[in-house]
C-alpha cells in the first residue's frame, strides 16, 4: 500500500481505486453503511470529527446530512465525494500505521488507570494563590447529549470567551487527544489526557499521540490556569528566538535543591533553572525585548495557541489580579534580581514581573493543553495542523529542564520513578511528554505537601507501571511491559518472516542467531510450513543439519496439504537432505522409546550445538 500512497496524485483512476479499497474496508463489505457507523470507525483509531485535518471531510459530510430529510446512509458515491482531501490521513488511520496502533486496547488501560487514580482523595488546596470562592465550588459540569440524524453526538453548549476572539463556546464533555490526532469521548467525571494530559480533582484527563489520536476523561474542556506549567512554554519561546547560548547567559540550568520560591541564586548569581520562579521571571524579560506589554502579550499569546493546535487558550484576569496583589513574594525575588544585576540590560523589573503574572493566569483546557505537550513530543510541530512551532534546538533543551527541574522538589524522584519529562502548577496542572509518542495533560487541584498534584503524579506513576514510557524501560532482561506502538502479532508475524527468508536462502549464520534469541524455531506461517520444511524443499542441508542437531525441532509436523519436510526433499530431489531427515526421524523415533531420564543430555547437546 506504500507505493500507492507515493503514486496518489499520479491520476484520478488510482484515486479512485484507492478510496474504493478504504469504502470496502470501513463498510466491511458492504454497499451502504449509515453515516454513524463511518463516525464510529473513525473514533476507534483515535481520529475526531473536530481534527483540523478532516474538516473538508467533515462539512462535506455535514452537508449531506442537513439536505436530507430522512437518514443519511453513507454509499460508495457519498464516501468518494467527502474523503478526497483527507485520503492519506485515513488511509493511514485504517491502516494502523499511527503511533498506537491498537487504540481501543489503549485507551481502555488508560480508563482503567483513570478509575484507580480518582478514588486517591489525598491532597490539600493550594495555599499559594488566593482563589474566588466561585472557583473553590468545583462540581462536575454534566453535559447532556443528542444525537442527529447523521449520528453525531452533540452537546449542550454553554458559553466561554477566549482571548483574542469573539466567543468560543465549550461542553462540558471530556476526551483524549494522541499523537495523532485520534480522539476518544467519555462522559466527564475526571481528567486524563494522553497526548496533552488532564488531570482532575474530579475533573480529568486527555492523551494526544504524536499523530494526533486523542482521548480523553472526565470534564477535559473546563479551563484552568496553566500558572507553572508556563514555564516551559516561555523558555521553550525565548530559547526558540534568542538561541541558548544567549538565554543561559542569564540562567542556569541545574536543578536548585530547594523550593520553587526561594530567594537564593547559583553561585554564578543566576537564577538555578527557568523552572524555578527567579529562572521564569528572569526568562519573561528576554522574550521580545523591546516591544511594550501588549505586544509581548499578544505574541506569547499567538505563540500558545499555535502550540496548542488553535484550540482553546483564554485569560483569567481575575487570577492575574489576584497574582499581582497576593505576589510579594514574587516581588521580593524581583527586587533580589534587579540587586544582583540578573536582567539584561534595558529590561525593567516591574514589567517582567508583570509579564510573568500574565503568563501564569493564561487559561487552557485539558484537550487545548495536551495538544501543547504533544507538540512537545513531536519535536517542535503541531501534530493536529502539521505547523512547526518551535525549533528542535528548543524543544530538547526544554524536555532536558522538564525531566531535571520540572516537578519542585519532587524532580528527582519523577525522574526515578517515572522517567519522562513534566512539569507541574499550583492549579493542579501536570503537563507530561512521552516524546515520539504523545503529550498528556492532568488538572486535579489537590496538591501534595511540596506542590504538586496528587492524583497528577499518581496518574503518571500508574501510566509509566503500564507502558514501557520511562526512559529506561528498554534495558534488556529489564522489565516486561506493554508496548502500545507495536501492532498486536508484530513481532510474532517479523519472526516468521526472518525464519522463513533465513531457511530459503541458506543462511545458517541468521538461524543461529534466532536460536540463540530463543525464537520459537517451529514457527508456522499460513500455510502450516516451518523453517525445516523450507530448508528441506530448497536444499539446504546445513540449515537442515542445524534445525536437526540443535534445535531437535518436530520433523513430523504437516503442512496445509499434509506434507512433512521428509516428503519436500523428496519431491524436489534433495538427496543429501533426504539422508539427513531419515537418519533424524529414526532417532526421533528411537528417542521415544527410551526413558524420560534418558532425554535430559538432549537439552545441554542442543545449547552446545547452537555456539
Amino acid at each position: 500500500m506504500d507505493h500507492v500512497l507515493s503514486k496518489l496524485s499520479s491520476g484520478k483512476g488510482l484515486f479512485s481505486e484507492v478510496e474504493d479499497i478504504l469504502f470496502y474496508t470501513i463498510t466491511e463489505g458492504q454497499k451502504q453503511v449509515p453515516v454513524s457507523h463511518f463516525i464510529s470507525a473513525l473514533k476507534r483509531t483515535g481520529l475526531n470529527v473536530s481534527d483540523p485535518r478532516l474538516k473538508d471531510c467533515m462539512d462535506k459530510l455535514q452537508r449531506s446530512v442537513s439536505e436530507s430529510f430522512h437518514d443519511v446512509m453513507m454509499d460508495r458515491e457519498l464516501f468518494h465525494k467527502c474523503v478526497g482531501g483527507s485520503i492519506v490521513l485515513l488511509i493511514q488511520a485504517f491502516r494502523k500505521k499511527f503511533i498506537i496502533p491498537e487504540f481501543d486496547s489503549f485507551v481502555s488501560k488508560i480508563d482503567q488507570i483513570y478509575n484507580t487514580v480518582q478514588k486517591n482523595h489525598n491532597g490539600h488546596q493550594s495555599t499559594f494563590l488566593t482563589w474566588p470562592s466561585s472557583v473553590l465550588i468545583s462540581g462536575v459540569c454534566p453535559c447532556v447529549q443528542w444525537t442527529d440524524r447523521g449520528g453525531y453526538n452533540l452537546p449542550v453548549y454553554s458559553g466561554r470567551t477566549e482571548v483574542g476572539t469573539t466567543s468560543l463556546w465549550t461542553d462540558r464533555g471530556g476526551y483524549n487527544l494522541p499523537v495523532d490526532g485520534q480522539r476518544w469521548v467519555q462522559p466527564p467525571c475526571g481528567r486524563t489526557e494522553v497526548g496533552t494530559t488532564s488531570l482532575w480533582t474530579d475533573r480529568g484527563g486527555y492523551n494526544l499521540p504524536v499523530d494526533g489520536q486523542r482521548h480523553s476523561v472526565g470534564d477535559t474542556k473546563q479551563p484552568f490556569c496553566l500558572q507553572s506549567c508556563v514555564k516551559p512554554l516561555e523558555y521553550a519561546v525565548a530559547i526558540h528566538e534568542a538561541g541558548t547560548e544567549k538565554v543561559h547567559r542569564y540562567v542556569g540550568m541545574e536543578p536548585s535543591g530547594l523550593k520553587f520560591n526561594m530567594l537564593y541564586l547559583d553561585e554564578e548569581d543566576k537564577p538555578h533553572n527557568p523552572m524555578v520562579n527567579a529562572g521564569a521571571i528572569v526568562i519573561s524579560s528576554l522574550i521580545k525585548p523591546g516591544s511594550n506589554k501588549a505586544e509581548k502579550f499578544d505574541y506569547m499569546m499567538d505563540f500558545i495557541k499555535k502550540m496548542a493546535g488553535r484550540e482553546y487558550v483564554g485569560f483569567s484576569n481575575t487570577t492575574f489580579q489576584s497574582e499581582k496583589e497576593t505576589g510579594d513574594r514574587n516581588f521580593a525575588i524581583g527586587y533580589y534580581l534587579k540587586e544582583k544585576k540578573c536582567f539584561p540590560t534595558g529590561a525593567e523589573m516591574i514589567d517582567a514581573l508583570d509579564f510573568y503574572f500574565q503568563l501564569c493566569s493564561i487559561e487552557v483546557t485539558c484537550e487545548s493543553g495536551s495538544v501543547m505537550a504533544a507538540t512537545l513530543a513531536h519535536g517542535g510541530i503541531c501534530p493536529i495542523t502539521g505547523e512547526r512551532v518551535l525549533c528542535a534546538e528548543a524543544v530538547r533543551n526544554t524536555l532536558s529542564l522538564m525531566h531535571s527541574c520540572g516537578m519542585y522538589d519532587f524532580s528527582g524522584e519523577m525522574a526515578f520513578h517515572v522517567g519522562l519529562p513534566a512539569k507541574s502548577g499550583v492549579s493542579g496542572a501536570v503537563l507530561l511528554v512521552v516524546p515520539n509518542v504523545m503529550g498528556v495533560m492532568c488538572w486535579s487541584p489537590p496538591l501534595d505537601r511540596v506542590g504538586n498534584s496528587v492524583r497528577g503524579i499518581h496518574f503518571c506513576q500508574e501510566l509509566v507501571s503500564s507502558f514501557n514510557f520511562h526512559n529506561y524501560d528498554n534495558l534488556r532482561h529489564l522489565v516486561k511491559k506493554q508496548d502500545p506502538r507495536r501492532q498486536d502479532g508484530d513481532d510474532r508475524n517479523k519472526s516468521v518472516v526472518s525464519l522463513m527468508f533465513a531457511a530459503y536462502s541458506g543462511d545458517v549464520s541468521a538461524v543461529r542467531r534466532f536460536a540463540l534469541s530463543l525464537m520459537d524455531m517451529e514457527l508456522k506461517d499460513y500455510d502450516s510450513r516451518t523453517a525445516l520444511h523450507v530448508a528441506a524443499g530448497e536444499g539446504h542441508v546445513d540449515v537442515v543439519r542445524f534445525l536437526t542437531d540443535a534445535c531437535k525441532v518436530n520433523p513430523f509436523l504437516k503442512d496445509r496439504w499434509g506434507n512433512i519436510p521428509l516428503d519436500d526433499a523428496m519431491q524436489f530431489g534433495h538427496s543429501a537432505v533426504v539422508k539427513v531427515l531419515q537418519d533424524y526421524q529414526a532417532a526421533c523415533q528411537e528417542q521415544e522409546r527410551l526413558p524420560m531420564a534418558d532425554t535430559i543430555p538432549l537439552k545441554l547437546e542442543t545449547v552446545e550445538g547452537m555456539v
